[in-house]
């Protein structure tokens, strides 16, 4: 049986195309994931000659690179819109050095199945490079908009889309075929006059929620008791409203057979807690 979808295609992409007008004034995440990628192939003394940008502002991307020592090793990148659901990435198998995804993944509804096509179309020790939006990522608003809504209406509405706990992203990579994988998180907290500038910056980036099936449209009341809700719950001394943005960074190579290798469980030579100075205290 197939699962229900999380997302409408369809309002994504209207959504999206909605936003790229107003994309410049609230790209400062982007920039951000797109600078630590960047700084993470600087450090990659390497040439990716063929490369895939799966970001939705592939912009933020591009502009980064430019701006880098690693642009010279880097080719340009071949924009391909990430499917969101179960489609195909349309992408030749290991037809491409360098896979690279901007604060985009979070909208695919089969993450893993998505990765695992990634590395099917990476040539052997080929990279595959993501930021994406974590779990914790929008906490504030989102028990703002439930709390409220369940409040006034007596049933509350997926109103901020949902985002993949950043601890699994070790597991996600492993599990698509990855090697080496890495994952890093980044939280990141902006302040806000009110939710209504928060929400602003959401509908310019393209991050307001696009779930599967009806939406009912949010009720002024509901927004409003959402608003005094935020700031009775996280206001700071200033007033001003937090709203945190956790941005987990993954990584991890198609299998080459000259890639560092873990050693065999039970083969090493001094103990963990000898290497890390611990002192053990015995009982009597």
């Amino acid at each position: 049986m197939t699962p229900p979808r999380l997302f409408d295609p369809a309002r994504r992409a209207a959504r999206l195309e909605r936003s790229r007008p107003l994309f410049a004034g609230a790209d400062f995440l982007h920039r951000r994931a797109a600078l630590g990628l960047v700084e993470s192939l600087e450090a990659i003394l390497r040439d990716f000659p063929a490369v895939v940008d799966l970001s939705p502002h592939p912009a933020a991307f591009a502009g980064a690179l430019a701006a880098s020592d690693a642009a010279e090793r880097i080719g340009v990148p071949i924009v391909v819109p990430p499917p969101m659901g179960p489609e195909d990435l349309d992408l030749a198998p290991a037809s491409v050095d360098l896979i690279v995804s901007v604060l985009g993944l979070h909208w695919v509804e089969d993450l893993p199945g998505l990765m695992t096509q990634a590395r099917r179309a990476l040539k052997p020790d080929g990279l595959f490079l993501a930021a994406m939006f974590g779990g914790a990522t929008l906490t504030e608003l989102r028990q703002a908009l439930t709390a409220a809504e369940l409040e006034i209406t007596g049933g509350a509405s997926a109103r901020v889309s949902p985002f993949a706990d950043g601890f699994d992203g070790a597991a996600l990579l492993q599990r698509a075929g990855l090697a080496l994988p890495v994952c890093d998180v980044d939280r990141v907290t902006v302040r806000y006059d009110d939710p209504v500038a928060l929400m602003s910056d959401l509908r310019a980036m393209g991050e307001t929620a696009v779930p599967a099936g009806p939406l009912r449209p949010l009720r002024r009341d509901v927004l409003m008791r959402a608003a005094e809700t935020y700031a009775q719950r996280f206001a700071g001394a200033d007033g001003r409203l937090p709203a945190t943005f956790e941005i987990v960074f993954l990584s991890g190579w198609a299998p080459h057979e000259g890639q560092q290798k873990p050693l065999p469980r039970g083969s090493a030579k001094v103990r963990l807690a000898d290497a890390l100075g611990v002192v053990e205290h015995k009982g009597d």
